[in-house]
């Protein structure tokens, strides 16, 4: 029996990312900062524990770049299985020192304001109030190292940046449209909470993604994040890398280590086995409860680093899809475009609409978000399981239970075909669902089948 390659699928590469203001930022790091093995992880709202994410680039969705015209997508964004909506910053971007035409949404003019691309607020609450109806969560992209170079708080405020001998304003990291924020000062501290409540209290939204949030001081997040969380239970999830962040209030936090070690599997310069130690080391340095953010792409991965259209072209990216949607402890994300496929660099500065129409992945990455919003095996506190049903250098699978339901995956993570024997020992034996042939299958210990280069089964019991 072969496995059952989405034969709609052809490409869809694997990225990653950790870029802000338009520049690269390394996504490579091979350790991740400790925590204490016995630190709490914060609880995810019950809503998110089975649920997914999808980015949205509000500027290049559409033609019109608005929240008018973005809407006209909720239906069948809800339809598809997303649950929460992750919007990039939707505020204005500085003139300063701007990049290219339009300028980076990291580079921040106004903490209180929306960006005029998009709309207004009304505009903005209209939509957020539209999402809500259909049972999306909102979560929007916050900036809180940095800002933009004529950000309103440079002449109101400017003990709040950093500065170099001669007192000026110095950018952050060496991207030359921001202003580095100084968490020394006690009032910008409090400024940034109170922007944050803002836009709980006007629009209602769910939560924030955080932008470089490592590079905030930690004792920040844990008064920042308690004090949100007074007005309602928000998500957060941290553009960061750290144990500490979960410790300190963030629900989810970015698997930089994995998915630098995803890219090297997809290039055949290491094997499957390294999945093993990348979790390893995982379990040394995060609370055993840590929600990571697994994805194939996003805006800066996809922007400067060829991703979902060169870092995994043709069928080797279906596989890494798949495990990001059923990994353990994983809340899944998807960004504006996948769907389509989108095979080319959405441009950073410029306006460069995603061509929607022919949507050729939509059906695969329907079936598993229904798949994970139906089958508890896949929330994010389900148990974890490696199995071993083949070469190990080749073949990662996996079980994921909870609730008396199970999910068996097996991936082929190599360029050539493999040979899968599902052991007796595991308690598999059943007739289970196999997801993406829409079959059940009588599977006992022992069954054994080939799966293709690049193949994959998911068996949902």
């Amino acid at each position: 029996m072969l496995s059952n390659r989405y034969l709609l699928l052809l490409v869809l590469p694997f990225a990653f990312a950790c870029n802000n203001a338009g520049q690269q930022q390394s996504t490579d790091s091979t350790a991740a900062a400790v925590a204490k093995p016995d630190s709490v992880a914060a609880p995810l709202p019950d809503w998110a524990l089975q649920s997914n994410i999808y980015e949205v680039n509000v500027r290049q969705y559409t033609k019109e770049g608005t929240f008018k015209a973005f809407a006209t997508a909720l239906p069948r964004l809800r339809k598809m299985g997303v649950d929460i909506l992750w919007f990039m910053p939707i505020t204005p971007i500085s003139k300063v020192d701007r990049k290219g035409v339009l300028g980076s949404y990291y580079a921040v003019q106004d903490y209180k304001a929306i960006n005029p691309e998009f709309g207004n607020m009304d505009d903005w609450k209209a939509l957020v109030k539209q999402a809500h109806a259909l049972g999306f969560k909102v979560i929007t992209d916050w900036v809180p190292n940095h800002t933009g170079g004529d950000n309103v708080w440079l002449t109101r405020h400017p003990d709040f940046f950093t500065k170099d001998s001669t007192g000026k304003p110095i950018p952050a990291f060496d991207w030359s449209d921001t202003r580095d924020l100084n968490y020394d000062n006690r009032e910008l501290r409090d400024s940034m909470i109170d922007a944050m409540k803002f836009w709980i209290r006007e629009s209602d939204i769910d939560g924030f993604r955080c932008d470089v949030a490592g590079e905030v001081p930690d004792d920040f997040w844990k008064t920042c994040i308690s004090e949100l969380r007074k007005m309602k239970p928000v998500f957060m999830l941290a553009e960061g890398d750290k144990g500490s962040l979960h410790r300190d209030g963030f629900n989810a936090s970015y698997p930089w280590d994995m998915f630098s070690t995803l890219k090297r599997i997809a290039a055949g310069t290491t094997n499957a086995l390294a999945i093993d130690t990348v979790l390893k080391r995982q379990d040394s340095s995060f609370p055993a409860a840590a929600i990571r953010i697994y994805f194939t792409s996003n805006h800066d991965e996809n922007s400067w680093n060829k991703a979902d259209y060169g870092t995994m072209p043709g069928p080797i990216h279906a596989p890494f899809a798949v495990f990001t949607q059923t990994m353990r402890n994983s809340l899944p994300l998807i960004y504006s475009g996948q769907e389509e496929p989108v095979l080319d660099s959405i441009r950073f500065f410029y306006k460069d609409p995603i061509q929607f129409g022919k949507f050729k992945r939509e059906k695969f990455y329907s079936t598993l978000l229904h798949l994970r919003d139906s089958n508890p095996a896949l929330a994010t506190d389900a148990s974890f399981k490696k199995i071993n049903a083949g070469n190990e250098k080749a073949v990662y699978a996996y079980l994921r239970e909870k609730a008396g339901r199970k999910v068996l995956v097996i991936l082929n993570l190599s360029a050539t075909e493999q040979s899968i024997s599902i052991p007796s020992n595991e308690g598999l034996d059943g007739n289970p669902l196999n997801v993406f042939m829409g079959t059940n299958e009588k599977l006992t210990g022992g069954h054994t089948f080939k799966i293709e280069p690049w193949g994959y089964v998911v068996y949902s019991y």
